[in-house]
Order: structure tokens, then sequence, then C-alpha cells
């Protein structure tokens, strides 16, 4: 008895015979293979040769100040270690609307990524009825960048030298004292609204348009007093026009050692106004690509050179990780809720 085997007759019972491909066909299939692999390997290729093209930073801090220094001075190291320029965009304006709505257009290959700081992603949500982007949904956070506390300064002219002076004057003449932000709902604002409720105190907020406008109206002794950033504040204070009377953090600050905490100057214990830089890649970006950004960014943070770059603007390097900038977000988030809603706070 027989049984067919590829178009054959073989005797039953006899072992099936070998297979043979032409030479032609072997040689496509393993060309074929070859293919595949190479577009299996693709991903890990293009992941490990980033950048490919150059780098923009998109920032919503204005040109010349002190988080727009900061950016410059970032996208110069990166740029020496990935061999690619480093662009900062600066698109000021609109609350950070204009920055962080470029950002979250953006393709998320890593090439595009966003600047950012406390206000724009942990009090806008709270502030504003309307927001054009979402600080969790739009973007990924790639790594911290900075710290700055804020110092208490009133003019150099004022009557008012030491911090339970600020409190008394207050409570003597409700809203005759006055102090200055450079927005509504801008730290500089909750952070005032802060030493208010803490103090027991009714005093008059007054928002400027700018820091820079800010700055000369408490040197004019137009308001009181405001808080600010050494960076934003500093060149007044080296001028001699403003004066500081304490900052408002848990320890003084290596930019004005002389300078008490708000607890030693003899305000309230506890009550900490301060704001930190993150920088963000748009949703989507491949993590890869993202740990590879955060990587390079700290050890640029890391340089003895940089560090005493942000020390002259009062910063303090502050690389957290991707995890850890999510828990600022989401800390910082709840405080200020709290604070905007304590204040009534609201923009449109």
């Amino acid at each position: 008895m027989t049984r067919p085997h590829a178009g054959r007759i073989v005797p039953a019972g006899a072992p099936a015979p070998t297979t043979y491909l032409p030479r032609a066909l072997l040689t496509l299939a393993a060309v074929s293979a070859g293919a595949a692999l190479a577009l299996l390997a693709a991903p890990s290729a293009h992941a490990q040769a980033f950048p490919s093209r150059a780098v923009r930073l998109i920032s919503p801090f204005p040109a010349g100040s002190g988080p727009d220094a900061v950016s410059r001075l970032l996208g110069e190291q990166l740029g020496k270690v990935w061999n690619q320029p480093v662009i900062v965009d600066s698109r000021p304006g609109g609350n950070g609307f204009i920055a962080m709505e470029a950002g979250k257009r953006a393709p998320a290959t890593g090439h595009e990524l966003v600047v950012a700081d406390v206000g724009h992603l942990a009090i806008n949500p709270g502030l504003f009825k309307r927001l054009p982007y979402d600080p969790r949904r739009d973007f990924v956070p790639v790594t911290g960048l900075y710290r700055t506390a804020f110092f208490i300064v009133v003019s150099q002219q004022s009557p008012i030298r030491t911090v339970p002076e600020l409190i008394a004057a207050a409570r003597k003449a409700p809203d005759a004292v006055t102090y200055g932000s450079w927005a509504v709902g801008s730290t500089g604002h909750l952070g005032a609204a802060q030493l208010e409720a803490a103090t027991a105190t009714q005093m008059l907020h007054a928002p400027y348009k700018d820091t820079a406008q800010l700055y000369t109206a408490v040197a004019n002794g137009e308001v009181t007093w405001a808080l600010g950033t050494y960076a934003t504040a500093g060149p007044l204070i080296q001028a001699g026009k403003l004066r500081v009377l304490a900052v408002a953090d848990s320890a003084r600050s290596p930019v004005l050692p002389n300078v008490p905490t708000l607890a030693e100057a003899g305000g309230p214990a506890g009550l900490e106004a301060s704001s930190w830089v993150a920088l963000l890649a748009p949703a989507g970006t491949p993590p890869a690509t993202v740990n590879a950004i955060g990587k390079a960014v700290r050890t640029a943070l890391g340089d003895p050179d940089v560090k005493a770059k942000l020390a002259t603007f009062g910063f303090a390097p502050a690389a957290g990780s991707s995890d850890e900038v999510a828990e600022w977000v989401a800390r910082d988030s709840q405080r200020y809720a709290e604070l905007i809603k304590r204040t009534g706070a609201t923009v449109n």
C-alpha cells in the first residue's frame, strides 16, 4: 500500500523524505528574516539616537528673568552633552497659557520640552475656572530643576524695620497696610495671604502687571511690602532701595545669610513661601527618552559651575525624579487649593 507525499508515491511505512528548498528561496527567506529583525530593533536604535536634532525648551518666563537665565544655562550644558543645539523659546504672558499650550501640542519625541513652575502646575488648576491644559494629563514630569525661597521686602524709606512692626501696623489699621504681587493667585499673592491668615490681620492686596513694576512700587512706597525672590527683587536690594525683613523659609538663604528666617524674625513659625521649577515633556513621550533627558539634566545641575551660577540667583538645585515632581504637584495642588478657597482668588 502506498501513501501520497509532496506529489510523490511513497511506500507505506517508509520515512518521509526531507524536503529541500531551492537556493533562491533560502536566500529570500534569510533576507526577509533579517529585515524583520531590523524592524524589531528600530525603536531601540531610535531611542539610543536621541536627540537626533535641536532640542527646544519652551519657557513661560520673560527673557532676562532669573528662570530664563537658568534655562539658557541649562541649555548650554545640555548642548555640550548631546552635541545638538538646545534653544530656549521664551513665550511669556497669559498666566503661562501660551507656553503651556505650545508644549501640550508639541510632538512627543523629547525634542520639545517645557519649563514650568509651581504656579503653572499646582496653582492655576485651582485658580482658573477654565484652564486650556491639564498639568497631569497633558504632560509627563521629566525632572525638577531648582527651588527658591521668598523674602519679605519693604522700601528702604519705610518706617517698618521688623516683621513684628509690620504685623502690628496691620493690626492697628486693617487695610491700611498693603502688599503687592505680580498677579492674582500668584505665589507672591498666596504666600502673603498665608502670613495674613497666620497673624489674624487684614491687609489690602495690590496686583501689578509684572515683577519689575511691583518691586519699583515697593521701593517707591506705593505698597507697604511684598514677597520676592532674590532673582526678582535682588537688583533693588543690591541698589539699597529695598529693605529685607526676613526669608519665608525654614532655613536662612545662602545668598543673604544675615537675613533671619520668618520665625527668627518674630513671625509665625512653620510658614514657608517658596517656588520650584521643573522640566516637562508632552504626554506620550517614551519613558526611555524621559529617563535619558532626566539623567542628563540632573548631571548638568550637579556641575559645580552650574551650582555656583544658580546660587547667584538664590536658587538651589532640586533635581527630583519624574515621580518626585509628580508628588510635588499633587502636594502643592492640595495646599494651594485650600489657600485659593480661603482668599476667594478665582479668575474667569
